[in-house]
């Protein structure tokens, strides 16, 4: 059986892959549970920001070319938003939760003083300043996913009753939320990155 067939098959494929790696590249005598955490938050952070990306660069592009062209004969937008936002939107919010979540462990995972990693991000104390910044537009994001995105996109998906006055309301509030998050996250993955490795400049 082959197992890119299946998104399940490739993903334990891919999962299996990696714990190979891990035997034969492993310099570690111990389990190294920051690495496990990260590597999750890492893998779901990917999920979600790709997600946010294709929404912001190629769906709603698209389905607005799609809505223009539906009066001389075009498919309009009906397929994205009966079958593939649905299914978008599902991975993405639970991969913004799992990322958060994640994201959380690994603050407290990689803090080796007394107290919390996730308090000193958030407080942004001496040497957590920088992914405090990445921590703090991350938690943005997150709620801006499911309490603006997500509310508003069930309107415009026909998942909730609206009126045409709310949906048109609906699809700004919720694109200028994506947006946001869009911006957001440029800044995010740099106190990500250089957290372990420094500002660029």
């Amino acid at each position: 059986m082959n197992p890119l067939k299946t998104v399940t098959g490739t993903l334990v494929a891919g999962l299996i892959l990696a714990i190979i790696f891990n035997v034969l590249l492993g310099t570690s005598t111990g389990f190294n549970g920051m690495e496990l955490v990260i590597w999750i938050h890492v893998f779901v952070g990917i999920i979600w920001i790709g997600l946010l990306y294709y929404f912001n660069f190629v769906q709603v592009p698209a389905a607005g070319k799609a809505l223009a062209e539906a009066d001389n004969g075009g498919p309009g937008p009906a397929a994205i938003s009966k079958y593939v936002a649905p299914l978008a939107l599902l991975w993405f919010r639970w991969a913004a939760l799992a990322t958060w979540l994640t994201g959380a462990m690994a603050l407290e995972a990689m803090h080796a003083a007394e107290g919390s990693g996730f308090v000193a991000a958030f407080t942004f104390q001496e040497g957590y300043a920088t992914i405090g910044m990445g921590a703090w537009l991350g938690t943005i994001m997150l709620f801006n996913v499911w309490g603006l995105i997500w509310p508003n996109q069930k309107k415009i998906l026909g998942m909730v009753e609206a009126t045409p006055e709310q949906i048109a309301k609906a699809k700004v509030v919720a694109l200028m939320a994506s947006r946001t998050n869009t911006l957001l996250s440029i800044p995010m993955i740099l106190g990500m990155t250089a957290h372990g490795h420094g500002l660029p400049f």
